[in-house]
């Protein structure tokens, strides 16, 4: 099949800044789809206009539905960093795809300030907890961040005032590249509760104040840094316990008898991209676990151990890339070494994506089985 969609990565100076390649494709485009501020960069003309929809899931059918017609995606800087792009290869084959970046926001701020972009963190505040940049803060880091709109600049101060890295330097760009475009700098202690353009992006040189502790995205933790009645894996076993684990980018952990969760908020720290569900019977606990997930990914679910392994589903949702299967019942199930099977070729029968690995041996006399859940290539 030819390529009949197109993904027009378009910044801030709209039209032209592209390329003539990637204006000939939104000029002789049948259908347009975009938001309200990218398709109004684009003059009237015959074509059809369809702006993004909530649940987003109805405009990708209703692109499906064009399928063979000339269909051009308009979308922010390069589609597949943090873009729409990486949505649509999820329900579109690359060979009907025509992909045409632009500069992303990253790309511009870095230029700005002269900073070496591949040594900068590069994140999104769009859409996910404000408190998953906690992760990245440490002396002399670098972070590059797409807001969520025209407050998480003040936010983002709020957040690292009370974390103690308030003389962080910050660099809030507004509508980079376009006619626009502007810059406002100071410390996020001095930040003050000024707003922002929604189209903005942060630039952030972290600094600690005097006594602040960084931590270390290596397991170990100190066991004061989690907060617990008492129940407690210590330091030493989450160290052991997390190099027994050996976590690949993308799996999912299963901790069963969490806890406080500490094992799995040490899971993800070290696991880029991963995930863990933690199963705790005492409902105090599991709250705990509950509020640490906001920034962390934890999904912890109140029950008792029992009841996961007398035979209910091993996982609710797979995180296998292209999408959802069936997953076996632990009870009668083989357990198999997590990635026996990642070397499967292509179209080859799917395995179902639970693995799973044993992890016994607290030292409180409880058996946990955490089991890792990691989507399988083909399909």
């Amino acid at each position: 099949m030819n390529p009949w969609l197109s993904v027009i990565g378009i910044g801030d100076d709209g039209l032209a800044g592209l390329s003539p390649a990637a204006r000939t494709l939104v000029e002789t485009a049948q259908t347009l789809v975009g938001g309200a501020r990218h398709l109004a960069m684009v003059p009237g003309g015959g074509a059809e206009r369809l702006p993004w929809r909530q649940p987003l899931g109805d405009t990708i059918a209703d692109i499906a539905a064009r399928r063979g017609t000339r269909v051009a995606v308009l979308a922010s800087g390069d589609p597949l960093w943090y873009g729409v792009g990486t949505v649509l290869l999820r329900h579109f084959r690359r060979e009907e795809m025509t992909i045409v970046p632009q500069p992303s926001a990253f790309s511009l701020a870095a230029a700005r300030l002269g900073w070496a972009l591949a040594g900068c963190a590069s994140l999104s505040l769009h859409g996910r907890p404000l408190d998953s940049l906690r992760l990245h803060l440490a002396p002399g880091r670098r972070c590059l961040l797409l807001s969520e709109d025209g407050s998480t600049p003040r936010r983002v101060a709020g957040l690292l005032a009370a974390s103690g890295w308030g003389p962080s330097r910050m660099s809030v760009f507004l509508h980079l590249g376009g006619p626009r475009e502007a810059v406002r700098h100071g410390t996020a202690q001095d930040w003050g509760e000024q707003e922002s353009a929604d189209l903005n992006t942060i630039a952030l040189e972290c600094t600690a104040a005097p006594g602040t502790r960084a931590w270390s995205l290596l397991a170990g933790l100190p066991d004061d840094a989690f907060e617990h009645d008492g129940q407690l894996t210590k330091r030493e076993v989450r160290a052991v316990t997390l190099s027994r684990l050996a976590p690949l980018p993308g799996e999912t952990l299963w901790d069963i008898g969490a806890g406080s969760g500490s094992i799995a908020i040490e899971w993800l720290r070290a696991v880029p991209d991963g995930a863990a569900i933690a199963v705790e019977q005492n409902h105090e606990r599991a709250a705990t676990i509950l509020y640490r997930r906001r920034h962390r990914r934890a999904r912890p679910v109140a029950g008792a151990v029992g009841g996961v392994a007398s035979g209910r589903p091993a996982c609710r949702q797979c995180r296998e890339p292209r999408r959802r299967a069936r997953h076996p019942r632990m009870a009668g199930a083989p357990w198999r070494r997590a990635g026996a099977d990642r070397a499967q070729p292509r179209g080859a029968a799917r395995r179902p994506p639970c693995l799973a690995a044993a992890d016994a041996g607290d030292p409180a006399g409880r058996d946990k089985a955490r089991l890792r859940c990691e989507g399988l290539p083909g399909g």
